[in-house]
């Protein structure tokens, strides 16, 4: 039984987050569970724009895992700092992007000085808008492109 986690803020649930937690079910596979840490109001606001509200980016993650989880199980985990429970429960794996690849290093150097094993990083590449540039919720809410990396 495979144990995943990942985390975010999933500001406006793009093609890149979906990619991310589709490889995290993936991965989980039918005995396993997936943890997903979801960025708290307080930790979310200290972005330089306006992110909605915990409640209405947790519906949004749910309608989505409701669609693609086929009975798995998950856990939706609110994130008040960083690490979530990574320090202290043990992970098989963790997923993340190219830009929150840093954090799975420092998570796994944190739990090597805690005498506690690494947990296996699995990095998923950037989904590309239709410009060949990586889909991010800033350039979505620029309104340079929508959630599935279509110009505007």
């Amino acid at each position: 039984m495979a144990r995943v986690v990942l985390g975010g803020t999933f500001e406006c649930l793009h093609d890149g987050h979906r990619e991310l937690i589709h490889k995290a079910f993936e991965l989980a596979g039918n005995n396993g569970i997936v943890d997903i840490g979801l960025t708290s109001n307080e930790m979310a606001n200290k972005r330089p724009r306006h992110v909605p509200d915990y409640d209405v980016r947790k519906k949004k993650l749910l309608d989505y895992i409701n669609m693609i989880s086929e009975g798995q199980e998950y856990t939706i985990l609110e994130l008040n700092e960083p690490f979530g429970k990574t320090l202290e429960t043990d992970y098989d794996y963790i997923v993340v992007s190219p830009e929150t690849n840093s954090v799975a290093l420092k998570i796994n150097q944190l739990r090597s000085e805690k005498n506690m094993k690494k947990i296996k990083i699995i990095k998923v590449e950037f989904v590309l808008a239709d410009d060949k540039i990586p889909i991010s919720s800033t350039r979505i809410a620029h309104g340079e492109i929508d959630i599935h990396g279509h110009l505007k």
